[in-house]
């Protein structure tokens, strides 16, 4: 049979974007379309990289698993596109009471949690200018992904070998026959829906986040810091300049920042500093997540997958979940029940 592509992607956030990556380095052709739209999730992503679940500071989702590859997964494409956009950092979590103090040093006895975290002495931290009245512990383990640099040098890539087309599809505009799915001049035996919280797909659950851009004088912050909101130093963007996030909201999640989210934002971030602080920037996101708060991969017809469902954790999700969905499509491979399309609610 004559394809122009083996795989049409539709989307290019987190999710089509790894999965491009994934495909192309196994030799396939790909070809993938995107338009970037209001509330991108992917756009507005800070890229925080926590294998741990710090409300019960407990590991994420096989995080001991999925770290490891999406480490290496980012580190080599670095090295392909000749750009930075990994970096291990870590993360330090205050106790703002005793309660989460014992917490902590209950989760370090944890042969699960243990590999990721520790208590030592963060000079930076220990200042009166951090709010940390019953001391902090740090997950050693994270590190934080510059999704748009990441984004900007793929798309050069991609555009160089006309395998990107920035525009608009409609379900119109995909055609499918017996043997292959085509859109535009372009046909493949697989069409992959990677559009985030933009589709409609059975037990996803748009979910807004909102953030600031911030700049708090003095702070000198090299760390990410942790207390109901993550402030992550950014240097790039100036001298003591962070990003600061985030809300998480199910309902009227296209609406876009508000002042409801700013105001929560400043008064987390007061939690964590008593340095004055000026906004550069509110932005939102609506991240595609999931009932169950798992991954979304599967067949959804002779020619069609989906791949979707990331979450808040889709830097650490998509290489693992990319490779997965591509040993299916193309080795037979089984996929995961807990990730699989079809599973029970």
């Amino acid at each position: 049979m004559s394809f122009t592509d083996d795989v049409l992607i539709l989307g290019r956030g987190i999710a089509g974007a790894v999965l491009a990556e994934t495909l192309r380095l196994r030799g396939l052709m790909v070809h993938v379309f995107d338009r970037k739209r209001a509330g991108n999730a992917s756009m507005a992503a800070a890229g925080v990289v926590n294998p741990v679940v710090l409300r019960r500071d407990v590991p994420s989702w096989r995080a001991a698993e999925l770290l490891p590859i999406a480490e290496a997964f980012y580190t080599a494409m670095e090295q392909r596109h000749a750009r930075s956009f990994w970096h291990p950092l870590e993360l330090v979590k205050l106790f703002p009471t005793p309660k989460e103090a014992d917490q902590w040093q209950r989760a370090m006895r944890d042969p699960g949690t243990a590999p990721f975290i520790t208590q030592k002495p963060q000079p930076e931290i220990e200042t009166v200018s951090v709010l940390a009245p019953h001391g902090h512990g740090t997950v050693t383990r994270s590190a934080w992904l510059d999704v748009p640099a990441m984004l900007d040098a793929q798309r050069e890539a991609l555009l160089k070998d006309a395998a990107l087309s920035e525009i608009d599809i409609t379900q119109g505009d995909i055609m499918c026959g017996a043997d292959r799915v085509r859109i535009g001049d372009r046909s493949a035996r697989w069409l992959v829906r990677c559009e985030g919280a933009f589709a409609a797909v059975e037990g996803l659950v748009p979910v807004k986040g909102e953030g600031l851009t911030v700049r708090i004088p003095g702070l000198r912050l090299t760390r990410m810091v942790h207390r109901g909101v993550f402030l992550l130093p950014t240097p790039a963007l100036g001298t003591d300049v962070y990003r600061v996030g985030a809300t998480f909201k199910w309902d009227h999640v296209w609406e876009g920042p508000t002042e409801e989210g700013r105001t929560w934002l400043l008064e987390r971030i007061a939690r964590i500093t008593s340095l004055p602080v000026e906004v550069l920037d509110h932005w939102s996101g609506v991240r595609p997540a999931s009932r169950d708060r798992r991954p979304i991969l599967g067949v959804t017809g002779p020619h069609e997958a989906v791949f979707n469902g990331l979450g808040s954790r889709g830097v650490l999700l998509a290489p693992w979940c990319a490779a997965h969905l591509a040993d299916h499509l193309f080795s037979g491979g089984t996929l995961d029940p807990e990730v699989e399309l079809q599973r029970a609610p």
